[in-house]
């Protein structure tokens, strides 16, 4: 059985290093460099500097959770809502 993890090498602060996340992850990844105009070394890179502790995938997979748990919680505006007139 294949396992979902996929291995891949990605230039960090201009240093090779392999990083090992579920296909998920890496869609995720991609989605949020591609919103905010950066490269996924780039990306990776933000993560990698502003990382506390743990390893570097499990950075990024949290990373990933907290983004998109923040958009699913974020208060959206409702699309028939009008602003009220003043009296």
């Amino acid at each position: 059985m294949k396992s979902p993890v996929v291995k891949r090498s990605i230039v960090v602060a201009g240093h090779k290093t392999s990083v090992s996340l579920e296909e998920a992850f890496w869609n995720g990844m991609k989605e949020i460099s591609g919103l905010r105009n950066m490269t996924l070394s780039e990306l990776v890179g933000e993560i990698d500097s502003n990382r506390q502790q743990g390893n570097l995938s499990s950075a990024i997979r949290l990373f990933v959770l907290d983004y998109f748990r923040s958009r699913a919680y974020a208060p959206a505006a409702a699309p028939d809502s009008k602003p009220q007139a003043q009296a």
